[in-house]
């Protein structure tokens, strides 16, 4: 059956016009590099989060506010292309080009949270017209655009799939806290639900990324690389997790062991840590559910899953054994934390794995404050109910560095210790050595 033709067919992509459904660390840099050269709408059902960004606020910090005055300055005085915040759906109907970078999360239970998604899906389909393309960027298990999203686009619109609307999957690989590796750096993978429609997908995303695209020959291709980059790297991270639980019954270092082995001009230098955030942290998970669903139980990506899911429990009970060690009264102890995010130098607070740590040392009955300079101590109330402290006033039994901010460079560590008797942990070999009692 032929492809019904839209009124921009032939002047892709000159002729898009671009909204982009979620305006978080993926979403605000993806509209800020089209709106320099399309009309952009950038669309958030958070109405503080569209006003602080009509305002060229970033709480996130990864935009360039530089950039972001700019395309707003552009649409501002009325030209062609730059960029419009919004939180209304109506506004969406002036656009025909959607790319929906909505949060992917798992549950409780390790399983994929598709609300976000299907939420915004269902949004989509009450404004979806002839000939629209809806490209998706959150990361999914394969098969997840076209039989998850898709049946919701078409029940939604009534519209019919490939002859009234296509579908595209261009993987994000935002960094976050990255300002070397941005956007436009790094190579783009993209898909399209036709040969046709793969190619414009292709098309519109060479026009900004200057590290160039690949075209994968298919959606679920597409969707499968993405599942697998950050599996392979939380498969990496969990081979040097394990090392550091057995090296530290052996009483070695394992960055000494490390820096020896990386001698070899073929060995792979993954440091030990904590795994969490929103990418290598939840995407393994996506790709098991979807094994599992297909009857087949993944044996490396789920173990590798487990050894860095318990890390921060391994760093709490070393603290703890460290103090009775140093004849503290662990009831009675004190500890700090340094770092509430998922990575330095960056303000994203999902899926930490701090939290690990923190409710351990409170299940010995130790009290524990946390600092962070990046965090925002709002969202940290409302996400984990905890109280973050402004300044370190305090002294302290037991400190561990968790996030290794740039700020924590220049602490004087012997100024926030008790006595020569505390207990000093660093989870990222951060810290001068000579006054780290242990590390991953």
């Amino acid at each position: 059956m032929a492809l019904t033709v839209s009124s921009f067919d032939n002047k892709f992509p000159e002729k898009a016009k671009i909204a982009i459904i979620g305006l978080g660390y993926v979403g605000l840099p993806l509209a800020i590099e089209f709106a320099k050269k399309y009309d952009v709408l950038g669309f958030d059902i958070d109405k503080a989060r569209v006003l602080e960004l009509s305002q060229a606020i970033d709480r996130t910090k990864e935009a360039n506010l530089e950039d972001l005055q700019k395309v707003i300055s552009l649409k501002k005085d009325k030209g062609s292309i730059g960029l419009l915040f919004s939180d209304n759906k109506e506004d969406l109907r002036n656009y025909n080009t959607f790319i929906v970078t909505v949060p992917t999360p798992i549950n409780k239970f390790n399983a994929p949270d598709l609300t976000p998604l299907l939420k915004a899906s269902d949004m989509l389909g009450t404004i979806l017209k002839n000939g629209d393309l809806v490209i998706y960027e959150s990361t999914v298990y394969p098969g997840c655009t076209e039989e998850d999203c898709v049946p919701v686009l078409e029940k939604v619109s009534g519209l019919t799939f490939n002859i009234d609307f296509f579908a595209g999957y261009s993987p994000e690989r935002i960094n976050p806290g990255d300002k070397v590796n941005t956007l436009t750096k790094i190579k783009k993978v993209t898909s399209g639900s036709t040969p046709e429609i793969a190619e414009r997908v292709d098309e519109l995303y060479r026009s900004i990324i200057i590290a160039g695209t690949h075209k994968a020959p298919s959606i679920k291709v597409a969707e499968a690389s993405k599942a697998i980059e950050n599996a392979q790297r939380d498969v990496n991270i969990s081979f040097v997790n394990e090392l550091a639980l057995i090296f530290d019954r052996m009483n070695i270092d394992t960055h000494d062991v490390l820096d020896a082995a990386g001698t070899k001009w073929n060995f792979l230098k993954y440091k030990p840590g904590l795994v969490g955030g929103h990418c290598i942290g939840v995407d393994p998970y996506y790709l098991a559910h979807k094994a599992e669903s297909l009857g087949y139980h993944p044996q490396v990506i789920l173990s590798g899953r487990r050894v860095n899911d318990n890390m921060g429990m391994f760093v709490a009970n070393k603290v703890v054994k460290l103090l009775i060690h140093k004849e503290h009264k662990v009831s009675k102890a004190n500890a700090l934390i340094l770092g509430i995010t998922f990575k330095e130098n960056c303000p994203d607070i999902r899926n930490t794995k701090v939290m690990d740590i923190y409710y351990e040392l409170q299940q010995f009955g130790i009290e524990v404050d946390i600092h962070d300079p990046w965090a925002d101590t709002a969202e940290v109330m409302h996400e984990y109910n905890i109280n973050l402290i402004n300044h370190i006033d305090n002294k302290y039994d037991a400190i561990i560095l968790a996030v290794a901010h740039e700020q924590y460079r220049s602490l004087d560590f012997s100024k926030l210790i008790k006595n020569s008797n505390s207990v000093i942990f660093d989870t990222k070999s951060f810290i001068p050595r000579d006054i780290v009692d242990a590390r991953l």
